[in-house]
Parts: C-alpha cells; sequence; structure tokens
C-alpha cells in the first residue's frame, strides 16, 4: 500500500487515510501495534503485512464509530454493545478492541450503564435487590460492578417502600397467602421483609 494522503478528523485521534489505490478509511494510533504511526504520510509504502495491520486498524475504527452511535442514543453494557455489534456481523477480534478503547476513554462503562438501567427499571417495577442483582447478571454486569450500583440505588430508594408498592400491587391482582408471599419473593425481597409488610410491622 502507497499512502496518498493523511488527515486528522474531527473525532480526536482519528485519521483519515487514503491510498493512492482503493477507498479512503480511518485510522487510531491506538489501534496499530507493529510500526511507527508517524511513518504513515504521503508516499509512504507499506509490506503485506503492514497493509493488513493498517486495514485492520480501519476496521476497528468502523466498529468504534458505530458502537459510539449506539452509545449516542442511551448507555450500553459491554456484553449488550457486543451482541448488538455481533449481530450486525462485525468481527469479534474488532469489536473487543474497539470496546477496550471506548472503556479505556469512559465512553464505555458498565457503572454508568448499570445505574442507569435500575433509575429506569424503579419506574414501572417493584423489585428488590436480589431480582435486580439477577437481571443485571443477565445483561453482563459483574457482581462488584452491580453490588455498588445496587447499594448506591438503595441509599437513594428505600426497599422497604418499595417492597410495599409490590405488596400493594400483587393484592390488587388477587394474590393472598402463599402465592402473595411466592410472588414477592420472586420479586426480589427477602422472607424476613415480606413477612414484615404482610404483618403490617414495616
Amino acid at each position: 500500500m502507497t499512502i496518498k494522503s493523511i488527515a486528522e478528523t474531527s473525532y480526536e485521534g482519528m485519521f483519515r487515510v487514503e491510498p493512492t489505490e482503493g477507498p479512503a478509511f480511518f485510522i487510531r494510533k491506538d489501534y496499530l501495534t507493529t510500526f511507527d504511526f508517524d511513518s504513515i504520510e504521503p508516499g509512504s509504502e507499506f509490506n503485506e503485512q503492514q497493509t493488513d495491520e493498517l486495514l485492520d486498524a480501519g476496521l476497528i475504527c468502523v466498529v468504534e464509530l458505530k458502537a459510539v452511535g449506539y452509545l449516542a442514543r442511551a448507555e450500553q453494557s459491554r456484553f449488550g454493545l457486543t451482541q448488538k455489534l455481533v449481530n450486525k456481523k462485525y468481527d469479534k477480534k474488532y469489536i473487543d478492541a474497539a470496546l477496550t478503547y471506548l472503556e479505556g476513554r469512559n465512553y464505555l462503562s458498565d457503572a454508568r450503564y448499570a445505574r442507569a438501567w435500575l433509575h429506569d427499571r424503579r419506574i414501572n417495577h417493584f423489585e428488590g435487590r436480589t431480582k435486580l442483582a439477577a437481571e443485571l447478571g443477565v445483561r453482563g454486569i459483574g457482581r462488584e460492578v452491580a453490588a455498588a450500583a445496587l447499594d448506591e440505588f438503595f441509599q437513594e430508594n428505600d426497599e422497604t417502600q418499595i417492597c410495599a408498592k409490590a405488596y400493594e400491587k400483587f393484592v390488587k391482582q388477587g394474590k393472598e397467602g402463599e402465592k402473595l408471599v411466592a410472588a414477592m419473593m420472586k420479586a426480589g425481597f427477602s422472607y424476613k421483609m415480606v413477612s414484615a409488610i404482610i404483618k403490617g410491622e414495616l
């Protein structure tokens, strides 16, 4: 490959490279591993191995830009964003490289996603810690990250009050006795808390 031109884009640290033959593509210094980024300049020639690395860097940038599009609309977990990109037929190795870069820049954050998800979830659901932890796990959030997000969530939202609202909801649905207890425990509340709510002790 011979380079015709290279210029920085509006995305910080991303450059548009135009070869003398073939389509232009984008690269980042972060995505190159075996040769000096500063050697990429008009007139530079690269062998087949170097060309492959440049093109790989270009494909990582393609994935990065797609991922940023998703992130611009809403917080994403790494697991969820990976699945979306895999479904778009992007290669896993390019996805991993792009998402690692975005995590390093804090554009992608499982902790931030977990907090946002919990905030949105509470609008239409009355659930306890156990249920919420399980739901975060299904979404690929690690235990420590989930635990920290849940600690913060329940500092701002009284689990006892949420349990009371769940109790009211299930009673309105006609549940009583063992079925009521089972429904509330399935919603993630402890047996001790459920019993206290039903007995009117909380």
